[in-house]
């Protein structure tokens, strides 16, 4: 069978589906063909309805499937009824009757199907929903639809009946030694690396052993617990790929793609286990000498983790900051670290020659402006090698979703309307709040520097205290050229010797100006 896959993946960063590279590689390993339409403005203008048909046409699919995150359901919505339309049957002739043509299934999957299926399903838009992870349901699916069997009763599989959802039960997590190797070739994938600088992704694992409100996480393992009946211990929801198999996926990659600067390993926690960051470590420099980023928790990284990073080649090591505010880390987010854990941690990394990164939100749901002054003297503490930050987002089916509609913070027409977390924030915390949230969302790196302890903080304090002063009209005017500014002020800050943060690389990207001036 011919299986069409659609990634929307409009107005946001340039993505990469594990997901899809994951279905596709087991799908053709039983014989069918695979067929990949990415959305994306940055590969190509996003398509009008005609363009977007015609693709569809073209492939002349069995079965349509969509990949979705929740950011872009909203343009998934779209992009399914167009697909219905390009896949409706000609008006039969009366004349010369014919036998009726099968209709294509659409059927989604993603981390939105997973946590709101019923949603998806009462769109009216997709005949299937798969939920969780579906590598080898799917292709049972596509193999019984190949031989005219029934699907119904398939694991992880939702429809609706009687026109309620109806959701099979999850079948046990796959284990990763099984599957075959992931397939880019259904990505323009020499594309996505030239487009992304030469980075280029992998992942390691699956799982995640915490339950952080704002993340999925939670909402998965709930799932298969109840569907399996089974405890989170005995659930296996962090699996390792074998260390020699994520050696040959390396090799490929190395072997088959060009301009490849930098590998990021995308698992929520790649130093969960001491173990296979060890064996990792010892295998990793006789394969690749390019450098390589993980994601690592203050509580799973020490000296010796740190160590055998550096020495394997490791250039980044990436930590979930989250909040200065240990109130909103405990009680909203569920984040049970201290911050004198997390200023030691970014030490450990920067004694062993680690570059750190941290992830920051803004605009959580309960944050008064205290706490989010708690980041910022968390960051001047800490002084990571560069932070990202985002707008917290309430996805629907975790818990920071429920408190953030609890609290009445949601703005339900703004949040409909985001397609990413970094432009805008979707919560209401009063004009006041919600000036002083856009002001810091904007400029985090000139806060920062304003309040560390650094010769340039003589530079940024009054930038700082004059953004403060600005009512909503002065703030509008001035913010569309503070990018520039920025960038300005940097330049000059270079060139007397003075470190600072500058926004680099993206707009919600804070790096330290001893790391970018290194490069040049």
């Amino acid at each position: 069978m011919k299986i069409l896959f659609i990634y929307p993946n409009a107005e946001s960063q340039l993505g990469f589906s594990y997901g899809l590279a994951h279905l596709s590689a087991v799908l053709k390993t039983r014989g069918h063909d695979v067929e990949l339409l990415h959305v994306c403005e940055k590969l190509a203008p996003l398509p009008s309805f005609d363009e977007f048909c015609a693709a569809v046409k073209r492939a002349q699919p069995d079965v349509v499937g969509f990949s979705v995150v929740t950011n872009q359901w909203a343009y998934t919505t779209k992009l399914a009824q167009w697909t219905r339309e390009a896949l409706q049957p000609p008006t039969p002739d009366t004349r010369h009757p014919t036998p009726a043509p099968r209709q294509v299934p659409l059927v989604c999957g993603g981390i939105h199907a997973t946590v709101t299926p019923e949603e998806v399903l009462r769109s009216g838009l997709f005949d299937y929903v798969f939920v969780g992870e579906c590598d080898e349901a799917f292709a049972e699916f596509v193999d019984r639809l190949a031989a005219g069997q029934p699907v119904e009763a398939l694991p992880n599989l939702g429809r609706l009946v009687n026109d309620e959802p109806r959701l099979n039960p999850v079948q046990p997590l796959p284990e990763l030694s099984r599957l075959p190797p992931k397939d880019y070739s259904i990505f323009e994938f020499q594309r996505l690396i030239d487009a992304k600088n030469g980075w280029v992704g992998l992942m390691a694992s699956r799982g995640c052993p915490f339950a952080c409100t704002y993340c999925f996480n939670h909402a998965v393992v709930r799932r298969y617990q109840h569907d399996l009946r089974c405890t989170a211990s005995q659930l296996n929801y962090i699996r390792f790929e074998p260390v020699p198999r994520l050696m040959d996926e390396i090799r490929h990659l190395l072997a088959t793609y060009r301009n490849i600067r930098m590998f990021i390993f995308d698992d929520d926690l790649f130093t969960y286990s001491k173990d296979f960051v060890l064996e990792f470590c010892a295998a990793y420099p006789k394969v690749s000498k390019v450098p390589f980023v993980v994601n690592a928790h203050v509580g799973f990284f020490d000296t010796d983790r740190a160590r055998h990073l550096a020495g394997a080649g490791c250039r980044i090591v990436k930590f979930g900051l989250e909040s200065g505010s240990e109130r909103i880390r405990r009680r909203v987010l569920n984040r049970h670290m201290t911050n004198p854990q997390i200023v030691d941690a970014l030490a450990t990394a920067h004694q062993h020659g680690l570059h750190s990164s941290v992830f920051v939100m803004v605009g959580l749901p309960q944050e008064q402006p205290e706490d989010l002054r708690a980041t910022i003297e968390l960051l001047a503490e800490a002084r990571p090698g560069r932070f990202r930050w985002t707008y917290f987002f309430p996805y629907p089916g975790t818990k920071g979703y429920d408190l953030s509609v609890e609290g009445g913070f949601v703005d339900f027409e703004r949040m409909k309307a985001l397609a990413n977390f970094t432009d805008a924030s979707c919560l209401n915390f009063g004009p006041e709040q919600n000036l002083y949230l856009r002001k810091v969302g904007k400029i985090l790196p000139w806060f920062v520097n304003a309040a560390c302890a650094w010769p340039a903080a003589a530079e940024y304090k009054p930038r700082v205290e004059k953004l403060l002063a600005m009512d909503e009209a002065q703030w509008d005017a001035a913010a569309p050229s503070l990018l520039a500014e920025d960038s300005a002020v940097s330049e000059r800050l270079q060139k007397q010797g003075l470190s600072h943060y500058a926004v680099k690389y993206n707009p919600f990207m804070g790096v330290v100006s001893d790391f970018f001036a290194m490069e040049g």
